[in-house]
Order: C-alpha cells, then sequence, then structure tokens
C-alpha cells in the first residue's frame, strides 16, 4: 500500500499531464497510444522534430495528427504532405471531419480547396514549389509532417523530399513518417544535422500479429514450424535474437525436395543429350505434384477459413482484370442482397456524371458487376473514380477480394485480413526480378486492420520450383535500406543560384542526404576494393600460360575488339553524315528514292530544308504528306528526276496531292537520267578511317605473333582473362568513386550551372552568377523535362498553335511511353505540329549532346505516341474516338491529361510568353479538362 507521500506525489503528476496538449489529445482517441506513439509525440510537444519508423498499420500517422493539433493549439499552420494525389485526397477527408472543412484545405497541383486554411493537405511537389516561390502561404507555418517519407529513395521523385527538407524554415518542426528501414539511424543523423534537435523513433512492433502462410492446391500450410508471427521472425537490429532464424515448415520442405526428385527423374529419363517430352526448345518444364488452385479457388479457400477481405497482388494490370473475368466466368458471389444494394447505390451516386456513350470502352458493366458479387481489380490504369469507389467500398467491408498491382502497397489506407501473392518475382519494365525483402514487407504489411483484426495473414501460392527457404527468407527479414536519389535538376539548380547566390547553394547541396550518405560510405567502398584485389589476384594464376604473359595477349584481344567495334560505329556515323548531306541539298520538285528505312520508295520534294538537320518534306506515291529525316534512311537519298511543282498546289488539298502524285508517276516511267551530285559519295574512305583500319591490321599481326596465340589452352586462359579485365574495370570503377566522393552533389551542381550558362540562363554578373529573363521562366517550369519545356518554348514550339494542338505539344514532353511504343512516329494531325515537333526533338537532340559532355544523365527523349488521342480529346471527340487505335487504358489517359494540364498551367503562369500563348493555354485546359477527366479528383 502507498504512502501519503507516495499518493500525493501521483496526484500532482496526474495534475501536471492533465494540462498538457498530449493529455488533452489523447482523449479525443479512441484508443490508447502505443509506447512508441507516446515517445513520438513527448518528443513533438517537448520542441524537437521527429523520424518515426514503424510497419504498415502500426498507426504512425497519429503522430502526425498530433502534430496538425499542436499547431491549431499554438495558433500556427500545420502542412500534411504526401507523395500520392490520391492519399493527400484521403487525408484531407480524413483531418476536415476531425477539425471542420473551414479549418483544412487541399494542394495538389490541379486541386486547390480552402488554401489559407490553418491546415492544408499537399503533395510535397506543391510544398517544394512553394518554397522555391517564397509564397506568402508560408507565414505562421509551424509543423510540416511527411507522410511516406521513405518516398525520398524514389528514383523520379524522390529528391523534392530532401529539397523541402532542406528549404524549409528553421523554426518549423518536421514530422517524418517512415515505414520501417533498416538505415533509421542514419537518417535521423542526417535530419538533426539540417533540421537541429530531431528524435529517432523506431518500432518493429505490429499491433495486429501477422502470421505467414503458402497455399499448396487449395490447402493452406504454416510457413514456419512453430507458431512465428511477424515480430518474432528473426526481428533486425541489434537487440538480442537479431540472427536468429526460425525453422520452416518441414511439410513444405518434403514438398519441395519431391518436386526437386521429380524432375531429375523425368529429364533423366528424356535421354542423354536428347530432348524429351517434358524439354522444350526453351529447356526442361517444371513437373509439379500440386495443381495450383485458380483464383477464383484461392478466394474461396480464404472464404471458408474466414480471411476475407483479401487483397491479391498479381504485379500485371492484365492479370488484374483477368481475374475479375475468371471470378465472373466461374460464378463467384461473396455478397448478401442488402450488400448488393449498397454497392448499387454506391455505384450510381459515383458515376452519375460520366456519359452514357463512354461506358463501354471504360469496361463499366463488368466493374459492375464485379462489385456487386464483391470482388474487383485496382490498378493505376482504372479510372480514378472507379478506384475511389473500389476503396470506399472495401474500406466498407462490402467488397472482399481485390486484385491488385503494387501501386496500392505504397498507395492509399486499403488494409485487408489477408494479403495473397501469386509470385515472388515482378517485371520492372526491363526485366523479371525477385521480390525483396522490404518490398514483401510492404506489400504483406496490408494484411491486419487495426481495430478489426485480432491478426493478419500473408498466403504465398505455392508454384512449381518455389523455395520454401527463399519464402522464409523474405519472411523474416526487413532490410529496407532508405538511400537518397537526389540530385540537383535544371529546375532546383536556377531556383537554388536566384535564391542564394552560386556559393551558398553548393553549400546547401553538401548538407544533402545523398552527400551524407556518399561520405559515410568511402569506408564500405575500400573494404570492397581490397576484396576485389585479392580476387584479381586468383584469376592472374589462373590464366597463367606457360608460353608467355598471357594479360599482355588478352590486352591485345581487347583493344582490338574495342577498335573494330569503334570503326563499325564510325561507318554507320559516316552513312547518317552522307544521308543528311544528301537531304540537306534536295530542292522542291526533286523526284527521290528513299533508301531504306521506314520509308522506303519515291517522292517528290516540296520543301527543303538546309538546318542543321536537315527534314525537308515530301510526297509520297500514297499520296501522304511526311517529313524525312537522316534517321529515316539506310543512306544517302537518290535524286532520280525532277518535275514542276504548281505555284497553286496546296498541301491540305486531296485533289491536288492525287494530280501532283501523277505527275510523280509519270517522271518515274520514264527513263532515269544521271544521278546529280545530292548526296553522292566518292567512296573512298577517310584519312583517320584508313589510320584505323591499318591499326586493326596491325594489331592482328601482332596478335598472331604472340607467343600465347599458339597455347592449346588458350580459350580456357581468355576466359579468366575476360573475368581479370571485367573485375579490374569493376575495381578501377570503385577506386574512382572514393576518390570522388567528396562534393559529389555540388560538384553535378556545378556541371548543370555549366550547361545553364551555355544556353544563357544564367549569366556572369558583379557578383557571379545571375539569372537571366529565360532563366527566371525555368523557375516557374516544374517535371522531368524541365529544360527542354524551357528551351522548346524559348525556340518557338508553342508558338502558332490552336488550343487543341497545343494540349497535343504538350503531351509530347510529359507523356512516358511504354517500351514498345519507343521510336514510333506517327505522322502528326496538322503541319504546325510536325513543325513544333521538329523544333523540340532538334532542341533535345542538342540538349542531350551537351548533357553527355557535360557527364549528366540526358533528358528522356520527347514521346509522340499520346498526341493523337490528346488532339482528338481537346478536339471535343468521345473518350472511345480519343482511344481508339490505341492500347491506352482510359485510367492512364486522365492520369497523362491531368499531367498535361498542369504542364499547360505551368506555362500559362510563365511571364514574358510569346504573345497570345497564355490565352492559348488557357483555352486547351478547358479543352482538356471536360468528362472524365474533369470529374476524376482522385490522380496517381
Amino acid at each position: 500500500m502507498s504512502t501519503p507521500a507516495e499518493r500525493y506525489q501521483a496526484a500532482r503528476a496526474r495534475t501536471h499531464h492533465s494540462r498538457t496538449d498530449l493529455y488533452r489529445f489523447e482523449q479525443t482517441l479512441r484508443f490508447e497510444l502505443d509506447p512508441f506513439q507516446r515517445e513520438a509525440c513527448e518528443s513533438l510537444e517537448s520542441g524537437k522534430g521527429v523520424l518515426v519508423a514503424a510497419p504498415t498499420g502500426a498507426g504512425k500517422t497519429v503522430v502526425g495528427e498530433f502534430a496538425v493539433y499542436l499547431a491549431l493549439q499554438r495558433g500556427l499552420k500545420a502542412f500534411y504532405t504526401t507523395p500520392i494525389k490520391a492519399l493527400s485526397n484521403q487525408k484531407y477527408s480524413e483531418l476536415a471531419a476531425t477539425h471542420g472543412a473551414d479549418r483544412v484545405g487541399l494542394l495538389t497541383g490541379d486541386t486547390s480547396i480552402n488554401a489559407e486554411a490553418d491546415v492544408v493537405v499537399m503533395t510535397t511537389e506543391v510544398l517544394r514549389n512553394m518554397l522555391y516561390a517564397d509564397s506568402d502561404t508560408l507565414d505562421d507555418l509551424g509543423y510540416v509532417v511527411m507522410d511516406e517519407v521513405h518516398y525520398l529513395a524514389d528514383r523520379f521523385r524522390g529528391a523534392v523530399w530532401e529539397e523541402v527538407i532542406i528549404h524549409l524554415p528553421t523554426e518549423v518542426k518536421v514530422v517524418s513518417l517512415s515505414a520501417t528501414v533498416s538505415n533509421a539511424e542514419e537518417f535521423g543523423a542526417w535530419l538533426d544535422t539540417v533540421r537541429g534537435d530531431t528524435d529517432v523513433v523506431v518500432s518493429e512492433h505490429r499491433p495486429v500479429p501477422l502470421w505467414q502462410h503458402v497455399m499448396v492446391g487449395q490447402d493452406m500450410l504454416d510457413l514456419f514450424a512453430g507458431d512465428i508471427a511477424f515480430d518474432e521472425a528473426a526481428p533486425a537490429g541489434p537487440e538480442p535474437g537479431a540472427d536468429k532464424r526460425y525453422d520452416v515448415n518441414p511439410e513444405l520442405l518434403e514438398l519441395a525436395s519431391s518436386e526437386v526428385r521429380l524432375n531429375q527423374r523425368a529429364n533423366w529419363g528424356s535421354g542423354s543429350g536428347r530432348r524429351g517430352r517434358n524439354q522444350s526448345r526453351r529447356g526442361p518444364q517444371q513437373t509439379t505434384l500440386v495443381r495450383r488452385a485458380s483464383r477464383p479457388q484461392v478466394i474461396t479457400a480464404l472464404d471458408r477459413a474466414d480471411l476475407l477481405p483479401a487483397i491479391t497482388f498479381i504485379f500485371s494490370r492484365n492479370g488484374c482484370e483477368a481475374a475479375v473475368g475468371q471470378c465472373l466466368h466461374a460464378g463467384l458471389w461473396l455478397t448478401t442482397e442488402q450488400e448488393r444494394a449498397a454497392i448499387s447505390e454506391t455505384i450510381d451516386a459515383a458515376t452519375l456524371d460520366i456519359p452514357r456513350d463512354d461506358l463501354e470502352i471504360l469496361g463499366f458493366w463488368t466493374w459492375r458487376e464485379g462489385l456487386l458479387r464483391g470482388f474487383s481489380a485496382h490498378h493505376a490504369g482504372m479510372l480514378p473514380t472507379f478506384k475511389e469507389v473500389v476503396e470506399k467500398l472495401f474500406a466498407g467491408g462490402l467488397v472482399k477480394a481485390v486484385f491488385a498491382t503494387e501501386t496500392l502497397a505504397l498507395g492509399v489506407n486499403m488494409p485487408a485480413r489477408s494479403v495473397v501473392l501469386e509470385k515472388l518475382d515482378k517485371f520492372n519494365g526491363e526485366a523479371h526480378v525477385n521480390v525483396t525483402a522490404g518490398e514483401y514487407t510492404q506489400l504483406t504489411g496490408r494484411a491486419g486492420r487495426r481495430g478489426i483484426d485480432i491478426e493478419g495473414h500473408a498466403v504465398v501460392l505455392w508454384q512449381p520450383g518455389t523455395d520454401p527457404g527463399a519464402v522464409a527468407g523474405l519472411a523474416s527479414r526487413r532490410t529496407y535500406p532508405l538511400n537518397s536519389s537526389f540530385r540537383p535538376t535544371y529546375n532546383m539548380s536556377i531556383n537554388l543560384v536566384a535564391q542564394f547566390g552560386q556559393e551558398r547553394s553548393r553549400e546547401i547541396l553538401e548538407t544533402s542526404f545523398a552527400q551524407f550518405q556518399a561520405d559515410r560510405s568511402v569506408v564500405g567502398l575500400a573494404k570492397q576494393v581490397r576484396s576485389r584485389e585479392e580476387s584479381l589476384r586468383g584469376y592472374e594464376k589462373s590464366m597463367t600460360c606457360h608460353l608467355g604473359d598471357f594479360r599482355e595477349y588478352s590486352g591485345l584481344r581487347r583493344e582490338l575488339s574495342d577498335l573494330e567495334a569503334h570503326a563499325s560505329r564510325d561507318r554507320s556515323t559516316s552513312l547518317r553524315s552522307a544521308a543528311a548531306a544528301s537531304l540537306e541539298a534536295l530542292r522542291p520538285g526533286d523526284v527521290i528514292d528513299i533508301p531504306g528505312g521506314r520509308g522506303q520508295g519515291s517522292a517528290v520534294v516540296l520543301e527543303g530544308d538546309s538546318s542543321r538537320e536537315p527534314r525537308p518534306t515530301v510526297l509520297t506515291l500514297e499520296t501522304q504528306i511526311r517529313r524525312i529525316g537522316a534517321q529515316d534512311l539506310d543512306g544517302p537519298v537518290e535524286i532520280l528526276s525532277r518535275i514542276k511543282i504548281p505555284k497553286s498546289f496546296s498541301a491540305r488539298s486531296p485533289k491536288d496531292r492525287r494530280d501532283l502524285t501523277s505527275s510523280l508517276r509519270n517522271a518515274l516511267s520514264e527513263k532515269r537520267p544521271p544521278r546529280r551530285g545530292a548526296g553522292r559519295t566518292d567512296g573512298l574512305p577517310s584519312a583517320a578511317a584508313a589510320a584505323e583500319e591499318r591499326a586493326i591490321t596491325e594489331l592482328r599481326r601482332r596478335l598472331r605473333a604472340h607467343p600465347c596465340h599458339g597455347c592449346s589452352d588458350r580459350e580456357q586462359h581468355a576466359r579468366w582473362a575476360e573475368r581479370w579485365w571485367k573485375l579490374r574495370k569493376e575495381t578501377d570503377r570503385l577506386a574512382g568513386q572514393i576518390r570522388g566522393r567528396t562534393n559529389t552533389i555540388a560538384r553535378t551542381f556545378d556541371r548543370v550551372s555549366e550547361v545553364l550558362a551555355h544556353y544563357g540562363y544564367l549569366q556572369e554578373g558583379a557578383e557571379g552568377l545571375r539569372i537571366s529573363a529565360s532563366g527566371q521562366k525555368l523557375r516557374r517550369i516544374y517535371g522531368e523535362k524541365d529544360l527542354l519545356i524551357s528551351l522548346s518554348v524559348e525556340h518557338g514550339a508553342f508558338s502558332d498553335l490552336d488550343a487543341a494542338e497545343m494540349a497535343a505539344i504538350a503531351s509530347v514532353l510529359v507523356y512516358q511511353a511504354k517500351r514498345e511504343e519507343r521510336g514510333v512516329r506517327p505522322v502528326l494531325p496538322s503541319v504546325a505540329l510536325e513543325g513544333s515537333v521538329e523544333i523540340i526533338v532538334r532542341q533535345w537532340s542538342q540538349l542531350t549532346d551537351l548533357e553527355e559532355q557535360h557527364r549528366l544523365p540526358v533528358t528522356g527523349e520527347p514521346e509522340l505516341s499520346l498526341v493523337w488521342p490528346m488532339y482528338k480529346w481537346a478536339q471535343g471527340r468521345s473518350l472511345q474516338a480519343a482511344l481508339s487505335g490505341t492500347e491506352l487504358a482510359a485510367g492512364d489517359f486522365v492520369r497523362w491529361s491531368k499531367q498535361v494540364i498542369d504542364l499547360l498551367d505551368q506555362l500559362a503562369k510563365v511571364r514574358d510568353l510569346p504573345e497570345g500563348m497564355h490565352g492559348v493555354c488557357v483555352r486547351a485546359i478547358k479543352l482538356v479538362r471536360r468528362g472524365v477527366v474533369a470529374y476524376s479528383n482522385i490522380s496517381e
């Protein structure tokens, strides 16, 4: 029993606690704070910044909500930033419901609601742009919550997080919320350096335990041999038991072993050196003891086990849509009559404004039928309105199964009771790669709804070749290192110089997390170099030849190979130069033969072009008007004849084109005259090419004369030598990295500044570099092609266009084509657009040459695949007509349309635009922002 003195002290403590903001905040919650939440909130209340790293679903956003509460209590503003618009919309709704719509605003680039409110939810890019513009909205800002801050590792958008963290006023407290990362202490140390006193709070604990399973056929087996949940499976960190591993379920191990034995017998039985029944031209087939369950069977098995709702990650949009179709075909129903009525009401309310004509191309009826039955797809190619409905119905427990791509794991809050992974590998756009431990944790982290489920379940589907040990390794390791993707961009650099000058800008960039990590990584690089040097000595022994110095011999082989490759490239360059020269010499009326390439055939020149990269306009035998460039040819064009082009000829007139084509055919039917000089070459190699051939001949002679050339083990030695040279190159590269790690970010900034100075965007002044008028325009243009956009405006690519053409040309500078679309050059809707694209391509070519010279990442190529859909849409055509002939999903079109609107909006706000351009941009925005684009208020 406590003494009177102890009871007095406890009463005093309770009285003191009741006076704190944290105590009053807790009274607004329906649950008690977890220890890590309380620790982080106490740090905030004491005036510190905080980094909170915790598993998905652990409740770290409560700390962000406390920061908002503190701001309102203290008469300050709070910004809540998220990486994507969908998450911003969701958070805005939550905060508006808590604090009132009058006190909460939303800014997402294309959406602005109550922008001057006390609490504003926004995408991180919006806050970055505010900082560079020195916006008045920043006045009285006390707290910034950076949700999903681990996005700073994102290759394309991650730098924005570091820009914001570096540039925020010193008095602003930053609340960084992150998924569990293995280097939280390192990131926290950097935050402490650039932001001041910052506490790091890390929690590995999941409030809802996560159990790991493998579904074999339609049977669900535990992955681990004992009762092992997420928190117990090899906890990360230095604490006791961090290296402990748990036994895999022996039943799974036996199944894997049996499959291996079965495949070995099948392959042995096929006969040595011959292809058997189980072998194809692509290699041996996997034989399995288990028939894999279909998608409807998987959902049914989960339903029987009371493990719905579930998210199945498929890693393919087509796979997600196919799963819905398979469930429909199987007659799967997961809903009651009352649930179907509620679902129908939600669908009807959300899609009321969608034109009936668009429903078919949107896949509305299949989507609706799936929802009524309790399942749906969810991926970036869906119409944003459709995704919003799926999220709402899933959160409300009306939809029981969602088939999703991995973007869901990084997006909106959609927890489930179970998560299913169909495969443990995915296509990343270039190759099939294995899912990493960090990705596995992120995906399965959706399982287990706090306050609803007492446990969550992660299910991996068994398939031929499954390694239970590898699955257990993914489930028991949560290594998710946070690595900076920061590098100075053109827009960032010119804004820094405008605000701070060149020297101060270099100092600011040296405080980035990227430089912080670079300085710390030198020790690890040196260790790698030492290890490789040991391997090199081993390779040298293996390639030793008793006849002579094999390293010298292999050096000759490599030199010869490199020189032959260089000579081949030179020949290709020579052909392109000859082709360009032949195009430059063409004049109107020339009848030409276009050699090879996509435009092979005969044509008549309508308009010559003597520019640096000529692209004359021609009329083909098919009456098509097109431009041809050196890249379209296999060699120089040949002039066959010449005809007269009538002065009244109009390329827009089909009759004029037919008449001129008839004259072209007549000229071709006559006897061809001798070739004129255009594009001729005398066939003699240049002096440099001749010298190169002599060097190749001499190297071949030295190679044959070398003692090692006659060695019977020459090719075996050569294989070891090739490994030696490859490792030597890698080792030298690492050593170079060690030498160059100091001030790497600042040196990149210097190279970016040199490119900007080349174009006159930065100019030398009395007090160092200053911003020119062109540079001031670039300050307000954001995006991956920022400088190219500015150069295109400057050189007239956006001049003399109508509003539909303006929207189409904007798409060229924002669209990112799929790999299979790249390199396709469509005939464009108008001559004006052809001219605009020509300007953009020419500027891009010159810019990338300059970037390569300055050892900078090259700007992405302009993409034309969206021009026609955007042009037709801006002309008022239906969605079906706009997308006709393309494989573009409706959701993707909406997403890219919003980016076109964003770019046009940026351009409309740039000062000193060419005459009339501002008005055309505004009209183009109105043309694009209609129909599905206008009412889809959520974007990726």
